[in-house]
C-alpha cells in the first residue's frame, strides 16, 4: 500500500464531476486501499478519489479510528432530513474551517468493491462526513457551502467540548 499525495485547491480535479466506475478490479481495490491509507496517515475523517488525483466516483469514511473504514463507489442520497450546522475542514484545504448545515439524517446507496449494491442510513457526524465526501465526487467543495468561517482560536474551543 502506498501513501498517495492529496491535491490541494486550486487544482482542477476538484470542481470536475466524478465518473462512474465500471470496472471493479484490483486496481480499483489497490486505490481503495491506498486511500484508506492516505486518509488515516494525514488524519482525516474521510477522502474522496478526486483529492488524490483520481477523477471516478469513489470514496472512503472512517469517524473513528478502527471503526472500519466505509467504502463508498458510486453513491447517491436516496433520503435525506432534519438539519444540522457543524464545523467542516478538508484535507484539500488546510487549515480552513467554516460552520456549514446539512441534512442531519440521509439514506445511501452505493456498491461495494466487489460491485455490489448496499444502501447504509448515517445520522450526526457519520452523515455529515459522507455528505462531504460525495460532494467531492460531484465537484463540490465545502467553501461553497460555509456560512462562516472559524479562526483556529475559535476551532480549538470546539475540540475542547
Amino acid at each position: 500500500m502506498a501513501i498517495l499525495p492529496i491535491v490541494m485547491f486550486p487544482e482542477k480535479i476538484l470542481k470536475q464531476k466524478c465518473d462512474k466506475i465500471t470496472s471493479f478490479d484490483k486496481k480499483l481495490a489497490k486505490l481503495l486501499s491506498n486511500m484508506y491509507e492516505t486518509m488515516v496517515e494525514a488524519d482525516g475523517v474521510g477522502l474522496a478519489a478526486p483529492q488524490v488525483g483520481v477523477k471516478k466516483q469513489v470514496a472512503v469514511v472512517e469517524i473513528e479510528e478502527g471503526s472500519g473504514a466505509i467504502e463508498l463507489i458510486n453513491p447517491e442520497v436516496l433520503e435525506a432530513d432534519g438539519e444540522q450546522t457543524g464545523v467542516e475542514g478538508c484535507l484539500s484545504f488546510p487549515d480552513v474551517y467554516g460552520e456549514v448545515s446539512r441534512p442531519y439524517r440521509i439514506k445511501v446507496r452505493a456498491q461495494d468493491r466487489k460491485g455490489n449494491f448496499f444502501e447504509l442510513e448515517a445520522e450526526d457526524f457519520l452523515a455529515r462526513a459522507i455528505q462531504h465526501e460525495m460532494d467531492h465526487l460531484q465537484g463540490v467543495l465545502f467553501t461553497s457551502k460555509v456560512s462562516r468561517y472559524i479562526t483556529e482560536e475559535e476551532l480549538e474551543r470546539f475540540e475542547d467540548k
